[in-house]
């Protein structure tokens, strides 16, 4: 069962920190999606509901909202050729000028690493939209893909993105 499978990587809950840790690929990018706590609410709404996710072309298996604990499966591509991408949550970020969470990789996924979304609500009302994350290779296939590997990923952070900014705009 998900729940109780240990995580593929040791620093499990290291995107709250900097630096990173060492000997991962890095991704830190962060976006102005919006103004106002209207625009903050309706983008967190959409991140606790796995809609970003959703609207970014994944499929999310999960029966709830991102809570700490809760396994969560990640489905890249369609079909049978769809990959599952087996993640539990590690945090959640419910602050009334910050909300999000994190999630970490669980054996089957096909790297090692984890993963934040955070939105921001800045004092002077400008909502911002923060990815953090660390990875490497978790399986054969994602080490042999190399450059192939980090240009999937920097598309799916690129589509989060997108995703939330649309988001936070409906």
């Amino acid at each position: 069962m998900l729940l109780n499978t240990p995580f593929t990587y040791a620093e499990v809950g290291a995107t709250r920190e900097a630096p990173l840790p060492p000997g991962y690929r890095h991704v830190r990018r962060d976006i102005r999606i919006g103004d106002g706590p209207e625009v903050f609410d309706r983008a967190a709404t959409a991140l606790f509901g796995w809609r970003m996710h959703r609207g970014a072309g994944l499929g999310v298996l999960a029966d709830r909202p991102p809570a700490p604990g809760l396994p969560v499966v990640i489905r890249i591509g369609w079909g049978r050729l769809a990959l599952t991408a087996p993640c539990r949550v590690v945090y959640r970020v419910d602050q009334p000028d910050q909300r999000g969470f994190a999630y970490g990789t669980l054996p089957g996924h096909p790297e090692s690493g984890e993963e934040a979304f955070v939105l921001h609500l800045t004092a002077n009302g400008t909502v911002r939209f923060r990815i953090t994350a660390f990875s490497r290779p978790g399986t054969l296939l994602t080490r042999l893909g190399g450059p192939v590997t980090s240009m999937a990923q920097e598309l799916a952070t690129t589509r989060y993105l997108r995703s939330m900014r649309r988001l936070a705009r409906s």
